[in-house]
């Protein structure tokens, strides 16, 4: 599906002709939408930029030979214009390189749908709330990983192939009380089918959680993670270093769920974003600093 074209409107000093910025977002839409993943990448300057997308603050990194930051536009965000502003100094010296752009963002979409759980899942009892306050503080170190470049040589793949049941956004309502958005997508499987991880990474948690159940995340740098929920069993430890495609663990059904299935979800710079989208992302472009497959890159004048 073809990608929508980002609009930049780059103003910077005269001379920095080689400056250049891109941003790449491919939606199911063929358009950026609440809750997708997005490369902002930068050529042209002499140091690390710095920079916002629709307020956001974007945390950049070395990258071929630019800088790339990693991003997604948050499920809230309003439709509309998403502007991003870029500053760094240029290669060429003089005054700082500002570049800004704006990023046509459009409605979601998101379905309503009603599910069923056990009870417990909606009201949990006493004796389990010590139980979810540690799964909480787990989650929380697991994902404060250090800042680095991704750890990856290669785009992200299906941790498994199979029929997708729910999308990413789905807004949910539980036994017809507890109400929620989903922020993965989740994918059909017997139980004890085969989920493998969809890039290389380090283990950052492989726990038994009260709500996602037997859980495997994956940290592949750059504030992108990978995360596998509901498994029957898990295949790795904390801290184990994993390839694309590595076995992760076995689907199942432990944790709030209807019935057996792989919840995978990706959360980068903090937020869940779709990772339909994040399979349509390149981040390795034969041409520096194009991103995704819809490259826009203007130079400055």
């Amino acid at each position: 599906m073809a990608p929508h074209p980002a609009r930049w409107l780059n103003s910077a000093p005269s001379h920095a002709l080689l400056a250049l910025l891109a941003l790449g977002a491919k939606a199911q839409a063929a358009e950026p939408k609440p809750g997708d993943p997005v490369l902002v990448s930068v050529r042209g300057m002499a140091g690390m930029p710095t920079g916002t997308l629709a307020g956001r603050p974007l945390r950049f990194f070395a990258w071929g030979d630019g800088f790339l930051a990693v991003t997604g536009l948050p499920v809230e965000l309003a439709p509309g214009s998403a502007l991003a502003q870029v500053v760094g100094p240029s290669s060429l010296g003089g005054a700082p390189l500002e570049l800004t752009g704006s990023l046509d963002v459009v409605e979601p979409g998101y379905p309503s749908r009603e599910l069923r759980v056990s009870g417990k899942y909606v009201a949990p009892p006493a004796s389990v709330k010590a139980r979810i306050v540690a799964d909480r503080k787990a989650f929380a170190v697991a994902f404060s990983q250090p800042f680095s470049a991704p750890h990856f040589a290669q785009n992200f793949v299906w941790p498994r192939q199979d029929r997708i049941t729910a999308p990413f956004g789905d807004r949910r309502t539980f036994n017809g009380k507890l109400s929620s958005q989903h922020f993965g997508v989740d994918i059909d499987g017997d139980p004890g089918a085969q989920v493998t991880a969809s890039n290389e990474g380090t283990v950052v948690m492989a726990r038994d959680n009260y709500s996602s159940g037997k859980t495997v995340l994956v940290h592949h740098g750059g504030d992108l993670f990978t995360a596998y929920f509901h498994l029957s069993k898990i295949q790795v430890k904390k801290g184990d270093k994993v390839q694309q495609g590595q076995a992760l663990g076995l689907v199942g059904s432990t944790g709030r769920v209807t019935g057996p299935h792989l919840h995978w979800g990706v959360k980068v710079d903090g937020i869940w974003v779709d990772g339909e989208s994040l399979l349509r992302l390149d981040f390795f472009p034969p041409t520096a600093p194009a991103v995704a497959s819809g490259d826009t890159a203007l130079n400055n004048p």
